[in-house]
């Protein structure tokens, strides 16, 4: 019974799989499609520096390792998934939005936390550690929303300002969150009492220290993804521009902040492209830089994935064999001590 099983698992597996590298496919091959159409570039990557277009995937696949990290801070002691599992979750989300609209990436989020193996995770814990990174996220654009408002021109301080308030609000609420938990509202709902509950946990001594390594790591990957997307725009001939890469990162993050827009590769490219073309960037740079990011983003995702599963797989591995080597110590040391009784 237990190796047909097997053999269903590892179907399953390979078809999913197929189904994400033929994705990958897809994805690569649209941008190369449209760059050609739109530009007069035979596909986004046309004359760009080798060595910037490296450090820009190294960055974005740095992004998702801290951003791996900062997730597993947020979870219960008791339902804390390894490093690994959050990583594979993570890249596979990142992947798959590249093509599920409507932030229905938090399924695959979801779906592969629970079917890696090693320490059990509830849903609850999966949500609620969801939304504290979403709430800590948007704290951790904090300092480069600001900077980018106070350095960007009128015409996109507006969307900036929106998310400047959006981190100030999520701020205010894990600071009173003590409070929060005691209004008449909340405790008439089983649901929200639990949720209010999760964000007063961050303000105690031992939330309050996952809450900080959390924001830390958040903040990391944010600065990494915008320092790649400097060195992508320097990479296709425009001059380097801390303060354009942070305005773009701080709009385009908004759909990740706020999980009520819709994603998917079409709308993300063309929503990057806008915002260079406000801020004044050519028409070439704009369109090469949101199909050339889009690409490197899915590129990094997809290898982080895979680098999390096959970590997650030598964690469970190595533990196997651990407790396969302290269970035949048991039974070589029992005979002996029944003999000598």
């Amino acid at each position: 019974m237990v190796r047909p099983l097997l053999r269903l698992a590892a179907a399953r597996r390979g078809r999913r799989v197929i189904i994400g590298t033929a994705f990958v496919v897809l994805t690569i091959a649209a941008s190369i499609l449209v760059g050609r159409r739109l530009t007069q570039s035979s596909w986004p990557l046309d004359h760009a520096e080798p060595l910037l277009v490296a450090a820009a995937a190294f960055a974005y696949l740095a992004s998702f390792v801290f951003r791996a990290r900062g997730w597993h801070r947020l979870f219960p002691p008791e339902e804390c998934p390894d490093q690994a599992r959050c990583l594979a979750s993570v890249g596979a989300a990142a992947a798959s939005g590249a093509v599920l609209p409507f932030r229905l990436d938090y399924l695959i989020k979801v779906g592969m936390l629970r079917k890696l193996g090693g320490i059990r995770v509830g849903f609850e814990a999966i949500v609620l550690s969801i939304i504290s990174l979403g709430m800590i996220d948007a704290i951790a654009m904090l300092p480069l929303s600001i900077s980018a408002t106070a350095t960007s021109g009128s015409a996109l301080r507006g969307p900036l300002l929106i998310v400047v308030v959006f981190g100030i609000g999520c701020s205010t609420l894990l600071v009173v969150g003590r409070r929060v938990v005691q209004l008449p509202l909340l405790r008439r709902s089983r649901r929200l009492r639990t949720v209010s509950e999760h964000v007063a946990h961050h303000a105690r001594t031992g939330g309050r220290r996952a809450s900080i390594a959390a924001w830390f790591y958040l903040f990391a990957c944010w600065s990494t993804r915008a320092f790649g997307s400097a060195a992508l725009l320097s990479a296709l001939g425009l001059s380097f521009s801390p303060t354009t890469a942070l305005a773009l990162i701080c709009l385009s993050a908004a759909a990740s902040v706020i999980p009520i827009t819709s994603g998917g590769a079409v709308v993300n490219a063309g929503a990057a492209a806008g915002i260079l073309l406000a801020l004044g960037v050519g028409k070439n740079i704009a369109i090469n830089f949101s199909l050339a990011s889009g690409l490197l983003l899915v590129m990094s995702a997809t290898v982080a994935a895979v680098a999390g599963v096959v970590g997650s797989l030598t964690i469970r591995a190595l533990a196997r064999r651990d407790l396969a080597k302290g269970s035949l110590a048991f039974a070589a040391v029992v005979p002996v001590e029944s003999r000598v009784i």
